[in-house]
């Protein structure tokens, strides 16, 4: 498939695992742009992409910042002012990591740090890209996309993980909800439960699969479903799928 000249992806989160293994599955396609909270996490893979002759543009902005998220889309406005967007994918992480503690242990600024991150985050991300994406459901080959980020907490609470699991619990009830507003107007709502620890294999690797260890998720294989979840018809939509090793008990 050659690179649009149409139509453009954002991956929202980009570290050394899924983000940048998504940003380079999508850049096959189109022309990327990778947000993230500072140039360090997306400065690397837009070096990659564009000398391997693809088209990647990193932004700096915070998801949960509502303010700098609109000033990044103006900024993708005029990077790329006759693209529509075909594609987008949140994987963002909050600020910091929520806590994993005892309950008792937990203030009320750990739980607002998930909240926020998981849940304010893909809010305003949500609002910012719907409408972009239902502009494209007339003219995209492949159906419009949004696709999220989950995690085993995204469906079940479990000791000390209770305000991780409050935050992505949370955010996939959201996407659900998008899924059935936004489903019938064309652009397909996914959400992904990421099950299991990531593998972060060397560049070298790409894209070959067979060097991820016994018992961890291989990047490259999350970015295909995600690839896949895009590529999906109309009819037949999936609106959440999980990932997991085959040795991981679940």
């Amino acid at each position: 498939m050659a690179v649009s000249t149409k139509f453009y992806a954002i991956v929202a989160g980009v570290g050394p695992g899924t983000g940048r293994s998504v940003a380079i599955r999508f850049s096959e396609a189109y022309p990327v742009i990778l947000l993230a909270r500072s140039p360090e996490s997306y400065k690397d893979v837009v070096a990659e992409i564009n000398k391997g002759g693809r088209k990647a543009i990193g932004i700096t902005a915070d998801a949960t910042d509502e303010s700098a998220l609109k000033s990044a889309f103006e900024t993708i406005k005029k990077e790329l002012p006759d693209l529509k967007l075909a594609a987008a994918i949140f994987n963002v992480r909050p600020n910091s990591r929520p806590s994993i503690k005892p309950f008792l242990e937990l203030s009320i600024k750990d739980l607002d740090t998930s909240l926020k991150g998981n849940i304010h985050g893909f809010f305003n991300f949500g609002q910012a890209v719907v409408p972009l994406l239902l502009d494209s459901v007339a003219t995209s080959p492949l159906p419009p996309s949004l696709l999220i980020t989950g995690a085993t907490a995204s469906l079940r609470g479990s000791k000390l993980w209770s305000v991780v699991a409050a935050g992505k619990s949370g955010q996939r009830i959201l996407a659900q909800s998008l899924a059935r507003e936004f489903g019938p107007q064309g652009v397909h709502v996914a959400h992904a439960i990421i099950d299991g620890r990531i593998d972060v294999p060397d560049a070298t690797h790409y894209p070959r699969n067979d060097e991820t260890p016994e018992g961890t998720i291989s990047p490259y294989a999350i970015a295909e479903s995600y690839w896949y979840l895009h590529t999906q018809h109309k009819s037949a939509f999936t609106q959440e799928l999980d990932l997991r090793p085959h040795v991981e008990k679940f």
